[in-house]
């Protein structure tokens, strides 16, 4: 057995230190987590737990609007927001393609109140669907509604009149919004008469279209950077929207 003198002893030890140090740090911190991890985490719980309060008393469930359809209008409008992407930050606008075009299906919410403002019909795209939009595409000339998040733009008069662009915010689902003229538009085939003689609602081309007598006053409220939730209850889409993922 070899034995150091005392006084180069401690020089050993003096100078091993440091890496015997930074090798534990460097094992422990694999195994913690920091306050920025854990402000996330709470954060997120905190979002979730206040999205079902907000559910609860606001009654949505007696409106017609599902909670899980809500849960995911709230996560993908709280992305956006976070984002900077939504200037109109207190009203969502939801449309519920679970339901059946014969039903009031378009819903536009005041955030700061939990006030419904509209509940209207609403067209989904005529290559969709008949009584339910069940294909979905966001391809040109497809003819077919496309899901997901979308930003209000600014409105023109077009062919139906006053008309509101809409922006696709989710590549591969319905990004090509724009290209393909999909924007909110009044119809007379959206109304309670033409579901009496035909058994379901007027479709469109892709578009939104809802009833002449609301028109302007949906439009007028919901344009310029709001967020609009079209909600599709296909496996394709809720798997494939990175919003919903958020």
């Amino acid at each position: 057995m070899i034995r150091l003198p005392l006084a180069l002893l401690a020089i050993t030890i003096l100078f091993t230190m440091p890496e015997v140090t930074q090798q534990l740090h460097s094992s422990t911190k694999q195994h913690t987590f920091s306050k920025e991890d854990f402000n996330t985490i709470n954060a997120h719980s905190d979002l979730t737990t206040t999205i079902k309060e907000k559910y609860q008393d606001w009654h949505l469930e007696k409106m017609g609007i599902g909670y899980n359809i809500f849960n995911y209008a709230m996560k993908g409008f709280n992305y956006l927001k976070a984002n900077h992407t939504i200037l109109n930050e207190h009203l969502i606008t939801i449309i519920d393609f679970s339901k059946p075009s014969t039903q009031k299906r378009l819903f536009v919410l005041n955030l700061n109140t939990g006030k419904i403002l509209f509940n209207t019909l609403v067209a989904h795209g005529k290559n969709s669907g008949e009584l339910y939009a069940t294909s979905f595409s966001n391809k040109m000339s497809s003819l077919e509604s496309s899901p997901g998040f979308y930003i209000t733009n600014d409105t023109y008069i077009g062919k139906h009149g006053l008309s509101l662009k809409l922006q696709g915010c989710e590549n591969g689902i319905n990004n090509n919004a724009l290209e393909r003229a999909i924007v909110m538009h009044g119809a007379d085939y959206v109304s309670e008469n033409f579901i009496q003689q035909n058994g379901f609602l007027g479709r469109s081309f892709g578009c939104p279209a809802i009833p002449t007598n609301n028109t302007k006053s949906i439009i007028e409220s919901i344009k310029n950077k709001s967020c609009l939730f079209i909600y599709a209850p296909t496996n394709q889409y809720l798997s494939a929207s990175a919003l919903l993922k958020s």
